[in-house]
């Protein structure tokens, strides 16, 4: 039994951020205290030494496996991660909607079938790394004296994979019992889109199954104290850009020509990148609120066993853009500009706008996640956070991409959180590190955040809460 604080019982009302609550408004904070420490009674409230060390080793372990495009390791991940679920006592399922492109999903029922689950999700590949760039090889996961632990993928995002599995494996030890069913999966080819991986688990009968009802994904890195969370992600699209005009020598000067045509394009995108970027500088808006535009390749010349012919004009150019929008803004507002100002017909000038994922949810709506009293799920992931004594950021939009994008397009509220404080952002940099505390801490933070989802009752008891709040 858990012991609830006295001043709860005797008072009946306390203030919470300046607002008096009621006894009935306790109920959502005292069912997360007894969530996260009920099952704890009578255990430490710190893991040994020697356990510390295990959960570090196991993580440098995983690190050790490659699993860096453009050939990863997806069998050695998958094979590495099943044993440490059977050794935990979690249900295993390997799926492959593509071959050679394993899924591995971890099970562990709750007490109450009918209720939404929870699923953690991770995934099992990585970026490249260039090793002539690295301080310490990429795949050695070296601890250095300071507790800096170097691999690719160290945050993004092998490092919340074992947390998961820690977190669940001090659980089961407590004899916590979950009221709704956790799963985790472990997916292929996040990197490189998800094409055959997410995109198409949450299209298969076995997701439909699962019932899922709110979802944990990776996120980002805090250089400061505060833990980030993120409710939706920038829009992805490719952006190219062709220009034609006639050839010519190299000495001629004349009007149209296909590269003359390609510049005219790139200032012009230029211009409207320094737009956004200035309201960044100034302040005015945060970087995920504006739209981004960043030129990746440029192709044009006639090409010659030295190099290039240098003394002829090329027929043709093109550029590529990598493009980023707010889940919320107009497409068509972007298409219009391009067709006008970037690349109008008028200078013999096409383009390809390539979206790159969904835009909109199953119900036509924005891929945002509410970070509000309208979705229960928040105040339960706020509230622990709390209890395990971490300071919460204002929620923001990734600017990047995730997988959580296919499932808030099923209408599944998902947030991204990496519980990675005071640690530099280096997700696909050269260098990239976690320490060995901030990773253990993570632990701790999962372990308390888990617990709380899968033991709230239900729905409508949180929104009864929210409207007394």
């Amino acid at each position: 039994m858990v012991a609830v604080p006295t001043e709860i019982l005797l008072v009946g009302y306390v203030t919470l951020h300046g607002h008096w609550l009621t006894a009935k408004s306790l109920l959502l904070l005292v069912f997360i205290f007894c969530a996260g420490a009920g099952a704890g009674a009578g255990a430490p409230d710190f893991p040994s030494t020697s356990d510390e060390e295990s959960q570090i080793e196991r993580f440098q372990q995983y690190l050790r496996i490659r699993t860096a495009h453009p050939y990863p390791d997806y069998a050695g991940a998958v094979s590495f991660l099943s044993a440490q679920a059977r050794s935990i006592g979690l249900e295993t399922l390997t799926l492959e909607f593509t071959p050679g492109k394993p899924l591995l999903l971890l099970s562990w029922y709750g007490s109450d079938l009918s209720l939404p689950s929870l699923l953690l999700n991770s995934h099992l590949d990585s970026v490249p790394a260039e090793p002539s760039h690295w301080i310490h090889p990429p795949f050695s996961a070296h601890r250095d004296p300071e507790g800096r632990i170097y691999a690719r993928g160290a945050q993004d995002d092998k490092s919340i994979a074992i947390q998961y599995l820690e977190a669940l494996r001090h659980l089961k030890a407590r004899g916590f019992s979950p009221l709704r069913s956790i799963h985790v999966s472990f997916v292929p080819d996040e990197e490189i889109g998800g094409a055959d991986g997410h995109a198409k688990f949450v299209a298969s009968e076995q997701f439909r199954r699962l019932n899922i009802g709110f979802v944990l994904d990776e996120g980002q890195a805090s250089p400061t104290d505060e833990l980030r969370v993120f409710y939706a992600d920038r829009l992805p699209f490719s952006l190219i850009v062709n220009a034609v005009g006639s050839p010519g020598h190299g000495s001629k000067m004349y009007d149209g020509s296909a590269v003359e045509n390609l510049m005219e394009c790139a200032e012009a995108v230029a211009r409207f990148r320094d737009s956004q970027f200035d309201l960044v500088k100034a302040g005015i808006m945060a970087g995920f609120e504006v739209i981004s535009v960043n030129t990746v390749y440029m192709k044009a010349g006639t090409p010659a066993p030295t190099g290039f012919v240098m003394n002829l004009q090329p027929s043709e150019a093109e550029m590529g853009f990598d493009v980023r929008l707010p889940p919320t803004e107009d497409i068509d507002v972007l298409r219009k500009r391009i067709q006008e100002e970037w690349a109008p017909i008028s200078r013999n000038m096409t383009y390809q706008l390539i979206q790159k994922g969904p835009t909109r949810d199953i119900n036509g709506r924005p891929l945002v996640t509410a970070t509000n009293e309208s979705n229960p799920w928040w105040s339960v992931f706020e509230q622990a956070i709390s209890v395990a004594g971490g300071k919460l950021g204002k929620p923001e939009i990734l600017s990047s991409t995730t997988d959580a994008r296919y499932l808030r397009q099923m209408g599944i509220p998902a947030l991204g959180f990496s519980p990675m404080v005071n640690t530099p952002i280096l997700l696909h940099d050269h260098n990239e590190f976690l320490k060995d505390t901030v990773f253990l801490n993570g632990i701790k933070i999962y372990e308390n955040l888990i617990s709380a989802l899968s033991s709230f009752q239900s729905e409508s008891i949180l929104e009864e809460i929210h409207l007394e709040l």
